[in-house]
């Protein structure tokens, strides 16, 4: 009995090396990326307001998209000359099947503001035949704002420990 008690006390004393830490805002995100933290991002488009090829939508889809923030870059409003609020941005491109293009790299972008709102570029991008360039099919960007756990932000953050 005294073996599984100790074993009971070892698992909840390491429990919050397990669990994952939120980011509320800006200023966590960037805390974090600064120590070398792995952010993960969990994005609910519904809640995001939709442009599509140029054209505002009435409504998102209730789709849910997570990515990590493995390589990002950082901007301070300085490098543009004050006239574009500081950010940080990260992007992947992976190979998918989607039944009515076939194979498409799938590009997405996150960019977060340093007033805690987001926007997310998505695009389908199909290879042309014996060339190096791509056919956009798809191109949607969705904006919204950071969860900071007491609004319904569409992008949660969170620090993977």
């Amino acid at each position: 009995m005294k073996n599984y008690s100790l074993l009971i006390l070892f698992l909840i004393c390491s429990l919050p090396l397990w669990a994952q830490q939120p980011v509320h805002n800006f200023e966590d995100l960037m805390t974090a990326l600064k120590a070398g933290k792995s952010v993960k991002a969990v994005i609910y488009y519904e809640k995001c307001k939709l442009i599509s090829d140029g054209v505002e939508e009435a409504t998102s889809p209730n789709a849910i998209g997570g990515m990590k923030l493995d390589t990002y870059e950082y901007f301070d409003t300085s490098v543009f000359k004050n006239k574009v609020p500081s950010f940080v941005t990260s992007s992947q491109t992976v190979l998918i099947y989607q039944s009515y293009y076939g194979y498409v790299y799938n590009y997405v972008k996150i960019k977060i503001r340093i007033d805690n709102s987001v926007e997310i570029s998505a695009r389908y991008l199909k290879p042309r035949k014996f060339s190096s360039k791509f056919k956009v099919v798809m191109d949607e960007t969705f904006k919204g704002k950071l969860n900071d756990g007491t609004n319904d932000g569409a992008v949660t953050l969170f620090i993977e420990n």
